[in-house]
């Protein structure tokens, strides 16, 4: 942080942890990874994570992100993203003649295993989420008969279960604890017999960012949070901080989109970044708020983070003879698939 200077009374508080947690790691990683490995294209299905930097990276270094299984011509490679996906996503790289690579994190396989579950023991299963995100889409999928999403306790109304003694709630990982648990309250509320899942499904990332950022909210007039706008983890932040006492809280995805007229009577900023933030993107903050006087930074450590997950099987294999043995075995080149993208 050379060249940097501070003005007497300015202080950057920034939070730790912040940005990249095990899962986003794993995920990117792995990205980069299989275009070593197996060369471009890479097609990825979806955002492999919520921020507009990483994928902007991924796609210079030959990833080609998508939105549809069917996108991707046959023959090729396509990697699912850290969110997850629905049992229905891999039979259709399947019927394809797709090879994959699965990157969903293994937090949220553990939420997709309890759905499982728990649909075979014929619960009603109750997905406390908000409607439309990856996350939430994959995992109604492992068990769609049995599951009806809760979007905020606002929803909990309208909720009907075939029978109270057999419902059970599940999370969308990367939901503010707070949101969740008034949920859960209102949920439980209505029936009494809701059974918790065995663990915290809130990530332990979105936890720990949450809690610096509570930390730190009540001495930060402004609140500075590194993130894109389809990062729900990211919102959360900006919320808890707003919550947590916060005059103002923004969330940006890069410096030159902080507002100057932000920093108008504000003599200690909070910094964070969201869980798919790399932290080249935090550092570049920093420098913009040193440059207008907000030089001295400390520290507010919440939390010691030290999980790391090893990457996806799948890039132990070679996936580009897997999936020419895949078109090869279906009787058809994939051709008319290539150039129908």
């Amino acid at each position: 942080m050379g060249g940097m200077t501070a003005s007497p009374g300015r202080r950057v508080l920034l939070a730790a942890p912040r940005g990249y947690c095990a899962g986003v790691d794993r995920a990117v990683i792995a990205v980069e990874k299989a275009l070593e490995q197996y060369g471009a294209p890479i097609y990825v299905r979806h955002e492999i994570v919520h921020n507009k930097y990483v994928v902007q990276t991924l796609e210079k270094k030959g990833a080609v992100f998508v939105e549809r299984t069917e996108e991707v011509p046959a023959g090729n490679i396509v990697m699912f993203s850290a969110h997850g996906v629905a049992p229905v996503v891999h039979e259709e790289a399947e019927q394809g003649r797709l090879a994959t690579i699965d990157a969903t994190c293994p937090l949220v396989t553990k939420v997709h295993k309890e759905a499982v579950r728990y649909a075979k023991e014929d619960y009603d299963i109750l997905l406390i989420g908000h409607e439309g995100h990856e996350e939430v889409i994959g995992t109604s999928g492992e068990a769609p008969d049995h599951i009806q999403l809760v979007d905020g306790p606002e929803d909990v109304a309208k909720v009907e279960v075939r029978d109270p003694s057999k419902v059970v709630w599940l999370s969308q990982t990367t939901l503010s604890v707070d949101e969740t648990m008034e949920t859960v309250d209102a949920l439980k509320t209505k029936f009494p017999g809701l059974v918790s899942p065995p663990s915290d499904d809130i990530c332990y990332a979105t936890q720990n960012r949450q809690l610096a950022v509570k930390q730190m909210g009540a001495e930060a007039e402004l609140v500075i949070v590194v993130g894109s706008r389809n990062s729900s983890n990211s919102k959360r932040l900006v919320e808890v901080a707003k919550l947590a006492g916060a005059r103002e809280a923004y969330l940006v995805d890069f410096a030159h989109e902080i507002d100057e007229a932000w920093l108008e009577g504000v003599t200690t900023v909070g910094v964070t970044s969201g869980a798919s933030v790399p932290e080249v993107l935090v550092e570049q903050v920093l420098q913009w708020l040193a440059e207008r006087g907000y030089g001295d930074v400390e520290i507010v450590r919440a939390a010691e983070e030290s999980i790391t997950f090893s990457l996806p099987k799948e890039l132990r294999r070679d996936l580009r003879e897997e999936a020419a043995t895949l078109v090869a075995g279906r009787g058809g080149s994939g051709a008319s698939d290539a150039t129908a993208e």
